[in-house]
């Protein structure tokens, strides 16, 4: 690498006053293509059921794409209701708050939110960071899909948090596409993941509840 000479001006113009070599910056985290999806989900288990392509006919979409992977949701749903009239509070959760649904579909009532869980379980390399986004089918009917990133070493069933963001009821299809993760691979291992924390939420199996 070339040595960069930083400058001083004064009075009879610039001057040297010490070389020094710039750092190397660190690369950007490359986002993962198909090919590297499918070799971890195939040979080491990141993805369980594992889909190696686009599933379409007639359903949202579900499966393997380009860069990413679309997962799908469990007919296993928690509707939030304010039948009771409980605060919704992330300390001390209050299992009144909602209400659970089973079935192939799930209407989600105006301005409301439910949980879900996908039908995949995950094993996140150590080395990887992933980033859910919605479908776009979902979102041009005002269905917002939230997930936080899944960590470094986190797996389990992942749990999905829905809103209806319009003023009428909305509908849920189980066993259909919701939403597409996005992997990215860092340029080097963590020196803390999240099993070596311990993480509250690892291996959650079913719809998980916020936890203390």
């Amino acid at each position: 690498m070339q040595a960069l000479a930083p400058t001083i001006r004064g009075s009879a113009g610039p001057r040297i006053v010490d070389s020094f070599i710039a750092p190397a910056l660190p690369r950007r985290m490359p986002i993962m293509s198909d090919r590297w999806i499918r070799k971890m989900s195939e040979e080491h288990g990141m993805i369980e059921p594992f889909e190696p392509g686009q599933v379409r006919d007639g359903r949202i979409s579900f499966g393997l794409s380009s860069y990413g992977y679309d997962i799908r949701v469990s007919p296993e749903f928690k509707v939030f209701t304010n039948v009771h009239n409980v605060v919704v509070d992330p300390k001390q959760f209050d299992d009144r708050s909602f209400v659970d649904v089973h079935g192939d579909t799930c209407i989600i009532p105006p301005n409301s939110f439910a949980l879900a869980r996908t039908e995949e379980y995950f094993r996140i390399p150590r080395n990887v960071l992933v980033v859910c986004v919605g479908k776009s089918t979902y979102a041009r009917c005002g269905i917002i899909v939230n997930v936080t990133p899944l960590e470094p070493t986190w797996e389990g069933y992942l749990t999905l948090e829905i809103s209806n963001t319009t003023p009428l009821p909305a509908k849920i299809y189980a066993g259909e596409g919701i939403a597409q993760l996005l992997f990215f691979e860092g340029d080097q291992e963590p020196e803390t993941a999240y099993a070596d924390r311990k993480g509250k939420y690892m291996k959650q199996v079913g719809v998980t509840l916020p936890k203390m």
